[in-house]
């Protein structure tokens, strides 16, 4: 098992497979995706190593993020290897939704267990204004398909003070009858958005206590869980989670490395810098790779130090799939 000096157990993998969005995000990609240098992301046959390696050292869960995922036209055998994996129980994806209503069926079919879909508001025109597509109802009916075909569904918005923040009735209106888990992330801090940051930041304090006020019950995390703090009503069919990153003691609970598609480990979203761990990968040197994992996490620290204004080397978001 991974475990770093903390005594925190890591059993959750996000792995990028792609920084590439198709999206231009006013929080993240405003410009949209700019190439500054060359680009060459993980093969199917790298993620394989990857992912045997870390499911021996007690990985259960994957989540394959980006950039935007489905922009690799490999996604569902990556989705299928990772599945097949022993060790690995839970296979999960995080995207913008734009190919959800398309191609849900076949990453189903592939081994997905869940999936995670960008939705910052519910007014197709400040979807629009946020984004820079007009692709709401198109990714609401992928979110009833996959609903149908039985996958788990978390639905991710980012606090924005200007943009959404007088939508939470209809966010919840919106969960009343439809079993998903909408996801409320408070806007973090990165090297290339400090001014917007100051801007649209909000805290999910005040949210929270509204929860707890109007009867919400919060509830035990998974280990393999992500970092929100989750609510349920039993009045309700979704569930609510509300993503903290500033708020005291947010990383003790951390279970979490990621992998750049580019093949090096962060120990954290705002680290200084990635470590390069693809010699291994290359070299298909499954032990080789699990004895360099546990060294280098003698290096993970207590915090993400977000508190005290430090981005790391994380220009936005969309580098590692947040």
């Amino acid at each position: 098992m991974l475990e770093d000096k903390f005594g925190r157990r890591f059993h959750y993998l996000r792995l990028s497979i792609t920084d590439v969005c198709n999206f231009s995000c006013n929080y993240c990609l405003p410009d949209g995706y700019a190439c500054d240098s060359h680009r060459d992301f993980l093969s199917l046959e790298e993620i394989t190593t990857l992912v045997q390696c870390f499911a021996q050292l007690g990985t259960s869960k994957i989540r394959i993020t980006g950039g935007e995922p489905s922009l690799r036209k490999d996604l569902s055998a990556i989705i299928a290897q990772c599945a097949k994996t022993p060790g690995i129980k839970q296979v999960a994806m995080t995207t913008n939704g734009y190919r959800l209503e398309k191609d849900i069926e076949q990453w189903q079919s592939a081994g997905l267990h869940s999936i995670n879909v960008s939705i910052d508001s519910l007014d197709p025109r400040q979807f629009a204004a946020i984004t820079g597509h007009d692709k709401l109802e198109s990714i609401m009916r992928g979110i009833d398909k996959a609903l149908t075909l039985g996958l788990k569904v978390k639905v991710n918005a980012v606090l924005l003070r200007q943009y959404n923040a007088h939508e939470l009735t209809t966010f919840l209106n919106w969960i009343k009858h439809l079993p998903v888990s909408l996801r409320l992330i408070e806007l973090m801090q990165t090297g290339e958005n400090t001014q917007f940051f100051k801007q649209q930041h909000l805290s999910g304090e005040p949210i929270k206590r509204q929860l707890l006020t109007q009867g919400w019950v919060q509830t035990l995390r998974d280990k393999t869980a992500g970092p929100a703090e989750e609510f349920f009503h039993p009045d309700y069919a979704g569930k609510i989670g509300l993503i903290m990153p500033y708020s005291k003691d947010f990383c003790a609970s951390c279970n979490r490395l990621r992998i750049a598609a580019t093949g090096k480990l962060h120990l954290c979203l705002f680290a200084e810098q990635g470590l390069d761990i693809r010699h291994y990968l290359l070299e298909n040197d499954v032990q080789g790779l699990a004895v360099e994992l546990t060294k280098l996490l003698g290096d993970k620290e207590a915090t993400h130090w977000l508190q005290d204004g430090y981005t790391g080397a994380t220009k936005h978001l969309a580098m590692l799939g947040g």
